[in-house]
Order: structure tokens, then sequence, then C-alpha cells
């Protein structure tokens, strides 16, 4: 997939400037710019993580460990698995300072078949699905006050999740800043409704509403595969700790703002996502919880009174945000698939006007579309099908921060983690893929590996050997002037600059580098 037809938009002034003013001006014209501060790169990470999960996922995980201090440990642990996790990755993050994340961490470690597997199984199905899991609770609570009494018509849900996904990308393909701006505030919208439902919750308390958790142990359900698909359904509550990876080339002062957004984000959402919890159990009892199909609402409904209608557009507000950041991350991991060849070309390629990877977004969309579209779609099979398929590569990612500390010890690393570390996440991740299939095998999970392999297929004949159909060179030109985009401008090998680094200082390489 490495045809390339690079057009290139040059002044009228041409002629008349010197070939490095000119290399210059297109360099200004094409790149990504660094647009996230410390404050959007927080609001990223928190704004991401705190979705339609911690609205939705509760009923999952107390129905798959069946007692509320079960569930209350299974949240804490999932936030600081997803801690350590994301340490490991600022590590890997600021050694490998490119847009796309795992892709190019495995890639480095492991060579390009497993980089475009990663890369095949994220843009066609787990990127995608995410968005539209997020889309679906979107919808859901959106169309809720509407229906009350009753669940909204399934035609009416998808068009409210085809317009969230729809409009979501034209805010991301219109400006940067913009999506910026829309992340930072609705990750303000969605902390206050996660402070409303906490204060209610302790006010709940205060009146002696404590039942459901003086017992908290009771029915506790500890089965080697209980408790992993307990993980699965938290931890797509906590996805989005490695968000800042994915958009590496746009965060100003990585080495600084990286880690801090880290260290303040995640273990913020771990503390809220837990009092959150404790707020439900006040009014609602295990099984209520797990019969409710918006845990939210029905807490609202008893503890809000008239106001309850605030949670409902609350919560949109909230999942509204998420896809929003799904969507900013996804597109640089297809837009750093296409600009490596294991992606169309076409996904590399930059707006002229807007400075934004256009192309990217619009495929994305397209897919997440889809998605919703079967009627068979579940919530809850979405999560483990999601999570699944997430894990095997994130197990490998891991590993890699080993790998590469063996395999490439003169490489600069701003930032160490202690080994240990990403040890624990990969041995976490290990369990998360094989308790399932050992305890529960399901059809799914075998689907899920099939569909990673199946990448093979296109691998080796369109990125191994470059066997490029005819049409696509065509197709690829027509879609640039369709578009109005351009390539982005060729990124040196990390083995190159490493080698450059350490060689004796020159005017031109300090220049340069």
């Amino acid at each position: 997939m490495s045809s390339k037809i690079r057009l290139r938009k040059v002044s009228p002034q041409h002629d008349m400037m010197k070939d490095s003013d000119v290399r210059e001006e297109k360099r200004d014209v094409i790149e990504l710019k660094q647009e996230v501060g410390i404050l959007g790169g927080i609001s990223l990470v928190v704004g991401t993580m705190i979705g339609s999960g911690i609205f939705m996922s509760p009923a999952n995980i107390i129905s798959n460990v069946g007692s509320v201090g079960s569930s209350l440990c299974i949240w804490a642990a999932c936030g600081v698995l997803s801690t350590l996790a994301a340490l490991s990755y600022v590590e890997l993050g600021l050694m490998i300072r490119k847009s796309g994340g795992e892709y190019q961490y495995l890639k480095e470690a492991y060579g390009d078949l497993v980089g475009f597997l990663l890369a095949w199984t994220s843009i066609i199905v787990t990127k995608p699905s995410s968005f539209a899991i997020i889309a679906i609770g979107f919808a859901q609570y959106v169309t809720a006050p509407f229906y009350p009494g009753c669940t909204p018509p399934d035609t009416i849900m998808k068009c409210a999740a085809a317009f969230c996904i729809l409009t979501i990308s034209t805010i991301n393909c219109f400006s940067v800043k913009l999506s910026n701006f829309v992340q930072i505030f609705f990750t303000g919208a969605k902390l206050l409704i996660i402070a409303a439902i906490i204060i209610g919750g302790f006010v709940m308390m205060g009146q002696g509403k404590t039942e459901n958790i003086t017992n908290g142990f009771e029915n506790s359900i500890s089965s080697f595969s209980a408790v992993a698909l307990g993980f699965y359904s938290g931890l797509w509550s906590y996805d989005g700790w490695n968000q800042l990876n994915f958009v590496t080339e746009e965060i100003k002062n990585p080495v600084k703002n990286f880690p801090i957004a880290i260290l303040i984000g995640i273990p913020m959402v771990t503390v809220l996502y837990i009092l959150v919890n404790i707020a439900y159990f006040t009014v609602m009892t295990p099984s209520e919880i797990i019969a409710s199909s918006a845990v939210a609402i029905t807490f609202g409904d008893r503890v809000f009174g008239p106001a309850s209608f605030i949670v409902p557009v609350a919560v949109a507000c909230s999942t509204f945000g998420a896809a929003n950041g799904s969507a900013f991350t996804a597109a640089r991991l297809t837009y750093a698939a296409g600009r490596n060849g294991h992606m169309l070309n076409i996904f590399s390629y930059i707006s002229v006007t807007r400075l934004t990877p256009s192309p990217a977004l619009i495929f994305n969309s397209f897919i997440a579309l889809l998605m919703i579209l079967p009627n068979s779609s579940n919530f809850s099979t979405l999560i483990d099908y999601f999570t699944f398929a997430s894990w095997i590569f994130y197990g490998a990612t891991f590993l890699s921060v080993i790998v590469l500390r063996i395999r490439r010890p003169k490489w600069e690393r701003p930032y160490k983690v202690w080994i240990i570390v990403p040890a624990i996440c990969t041995a976490a991740a290990v369990y998360l893929i094989i308790a399932p299939i050992v305890e529960q095998p399901s059809l799914a999970y075998l689907y899920a590996a099939c569909f990673i392999l199946a990448g093979l297929i296109f691998y080796f004949p369109l990125v191994y050997f470059k066997k490029v159909p005819p049409f696509m060179e065509p197709l690829n030109a027509f879609l640039q002037e369709l578009l109005e985009v351009v390539p982005p401008p060729d990124i040196p090998d990390l083995d190159t600059e490493t080698e450059l680094k350490q060689e004796p200082p020159s005017p031109t390489l300090e220049a340069k580098f």
C-alpha cells in the first residue's frame, strides 16, 4: 500500500524564493502542530476515560463478581493497573516520539509485521468499535428523556449514535484547536455530573443508606474467569489511559507535560470511579444495578427528584467528550500507519487549510458508522470483544519496554520506569487473555484471533512485496484533489536519528536535530 502521488501546492512566488525557503514554506503548511498543552493533555486522558463506562459498566462488573466489595476492589485494581500501564507507556512515548501509540512501539521492538497486525486490528476493529460503543452510550442517554419508562426505538438510537459520530468527525476535521476546546469543555461538564453523583451519595449515606455497603463481600464470586471478565468491564471504563501516546508529536514540551498529565489524570479518575460506585450502592442494591439499563438515570430519579432530568443530559455530554477523544487519537494511528506504508497512503495526508488528518478521520468514522448498524449489537459483548483484542497488543507493548531495553540500550530515555512495572503489566495482560478462554471458551475469542491473523493476507502482497493494484495511483490522486490534502514531511528513522546524535557535533547536525 505504498503508492504515493505527492501533489504539492506551491505559491506564485516560488521562482523568486530560494529552495530552502520553499521547503520551509511547505513544512509550515503540512505539518501537524504542537497544540496539546498540559491542560489539554489532562483533559484528553480524563475526558476519554470518563465516558459511558462508569454509567454503564457497573452492572457488568457486579454481575461477574457478585458483591459490592468485590466490585469496588475490581474498580480500584483496574485503576492501579491502568496507572502502571501508563507509566510504562510514558517511557516508550518519550523515547519514540512519533504519533501512533502502540503501533510505533511494536514496530520498533518486533518489526513491521507485528506493527502492521496491530494497525490492521486497531484501525478496522478496536478503535472504531470503541468509537461506536461510546456513541451508542451517548444515544441511550440522549434519547432516554423522550421515552420515560421504556426503551427508545432501535432506529432512533442508531440515528442518535450516527449524529454523534458525524458531528465529532466534522469537528476534528475542521480544527485541532476546536477539538481540543471541545475536549476541555466536555471534560469540565462530566466532572460536574460526577461531583453531583458523589455528593448525592454522601447525602444518602448521611441519612443512613448504608445497608448495601455493610455486608460488602456477601455473595462474592471468585472464579478465575469471573474476575477476568470483571476486569474486562472495568478496564473498558478506564480505556483512554494511553491516549497521549497517540498524539506524541502534538504535545507541547512532552518531557514535562506527558508524565504530569498521566500522574494527575489516571489517579483522579480512579478515585472518582470508586466514589461514584459507592454513591450508586447507597440507593441501589446489586440486583437493581444489574437490572438497570442506565444506572446513572436510575440513581438520578431516586436522589435528585424533579432535577433528575439533568442526569441523562450530563451523561450524554460525558459520552460525547469521550467519543471526541477517541476519534482524535484513533485518527493519529491511521495517519501513522499510512505514513509508514502499512495502510493506504492517502490516510497519512494532511489538510492544506485545516492542518488535520482528515482522510484518516473520515475513514475511521465510516467504519464506526458501519458498526452501529447491526441489530445484534450488544454492549456487553462489544466490550468483551474489544477488550480481549486490545489486551493482546497491550501485553506485547508492555513487554516491548523490556525488549527495547535489551535491543536498544543506547536510545535516549528521558523517563525510565522501574523494570518490574512493565513485567507486572505483561503478566496481567496474559492473565486477562488466557483466563476467559480457559474457563469460558467462546467463539468470539476465536474470531478475534482469526481476524488478527487475517491481516497476513494483506500484509505480504501489499506491504512486504509491495504489489499495489494499478488503480490505486489514480484513486489516490483523485482523493488528494477532492479532499485538498498533501503528504506529511518524512520523519527520519529512529536508528538514524540516534546514530547522528552520537556523532561529534557539527553545525549541520545541530541545526537539523
